[in-house]
């Protein structure tokens, strides 16, 4: 079973890769192609939000399968305890 601290740990990480792709992406392609004027501090501000809002998300998300994958794993050792 994975840690709550490595299940953050693992998602901070991945989000922080993500993040600067992201702010890339934003200020490099979606801004030109779609015609927005937007300072990288307006750009940096909207990808802080979404990153913030990612890691949240998918540490929760992790802590759920983990929750589901322990309840399972117990379950089948309860049967076979008294089975």
């Amino acid at each position: 079973m994975q840690s709550k601290r490595h299940s953050l740990f693992e998602v901070v990480t991945g989000t922080a890769v993500a993040f600067l792709i992201s702010l890339l992406v934003q200020q490099f392609i979606v801004d030109p192609l779609w015609h927005l004027h937007k300072s990288i501090f307006e750009n940096l501000s909207i990808t802080v939000l979404f990153t913030v809002v990612s890691v949240v998300r998918s540490y929760y998300w992790r802590r759920f399968f983990n929750w589901l994958n322990n309840k399972n794993n117990n379950s089948h050792v309860t049967h076979r305890n008294h089975g």
